[in-house]
């Protein structure tokens, strides 16, 4: 037909699975893992937003949470990884408008406005399914996207 496009499915990966996904030693890898790969084969592009970079930056270099803290050198090859990975979603005004309706809609405060704008970035962006270990964080945005977890 002419003048029709095709949609791509698209999956949004929250910090916490790109974490687990990259670092092998963390608990709930092969789960998470597995979930990837189910939406590499239902033809998903995967994505990621600057927020999640950001997210995985300070989780990765901070003590505790990988056996051994990333460097600075590091830290770069892994923002360039991940963006080799992933596509990459970028916030503007009209991400910070959908956060604003979101938060009218679903009232949140601290914290809680970081998983906001993560919807509203893929609201914004056009992606309706959420790959998180956080259910109980995200599942008032069950409306308004599909959220996929990890299963053992």
């Amino acid at each position: 037909m002419i003048g029709t496009t095709t949609m791509v499915a698209r999956a949004f990966l929250d910090t916490n699975i790109v974490l687990r996904l990259v670092n092998s030693a963390l608990p709930e890898h092969p789960q998470v893992h597995r979930l990837v790969q189910t939406m590499r084969d239902e033809g998903r592009e995967l994505w990621i937003s600057r927020q999640v970079i950001r997210e995985y930056l300070v989780q990765v270099t901070r003590p505790g949470v990988l056996a051994v803290p990333l460097l600075s050198g590091q830290v770069r090859i892994h923002v360039q990884t991940l963006g080799l990975l992933f596509k990459v979603a970028d916030e503007n005004e009209a991400t910070t408008d959908k956060l604003l309706e979101l938060l009218d809609e679903f009232p949140s405060g601290g914290k809680q406005i970081h998983d906001a704008n993560i919807v509203a970035t893929m609201l914004v962006s056009n992606i309706d399914t959420l790959l998180t270990i956080n259910l109980a964080d995200m599942k008032r945005f069950a409306s308004k996207i599909e959220i996929r977890v990890p299963i053992s």
